[in-house]
């Protein structure tokens, strides 16, 4: 979730990483190249550099970009710790991280 406009994007039947492989019906990619297309476009406009590619949209130390992101709805909070993230990734977290103690608090 943004409250900047993202244009509708209509998968097109072609990978869009460049490849020009099939895809299945309403995909963008063939599997696993959203990843290649995502590290391309890292490489090709950041150096490889995350670090690069957060500075240049803003973020960095004093502007955190995961506070961005659960600012914007599109991330949550743990609701027993600090730890941010996509809604499934808080689901496997609390799974592994607080298993442990939700164990010994009903033993």
């Amino acid at each position: 979730m943004t409250t900047k406009p993202l244009p509708d994007l209509t998968p097109t039947g072609t990978c869009w990483c460049g490849c020009a492989k099939k895809t299945g019906a309403g995909s963008f990619f063939a599997p696993g190249h959203d990843k290649v297309a995502e590290a391309a476009l890292l490489a090709a406009e950041y150096g490889s550099s995350v670090a690069q590619l957060l500075h240049g949209h803003g973020y960095g130390p004093g502007h955190s970009v995961s506070a961005r992101a659960v600012a914007e709805g599109a991330w949550q909070t743990c609701p027993s710790c600090d730890y941010v993230g996509a809604p499934a990734s808080i689901v496997n977290h609390r799974k592994k991280a607080h298993a442990a103690a939700s164990a010994t608090e009903q033993g």
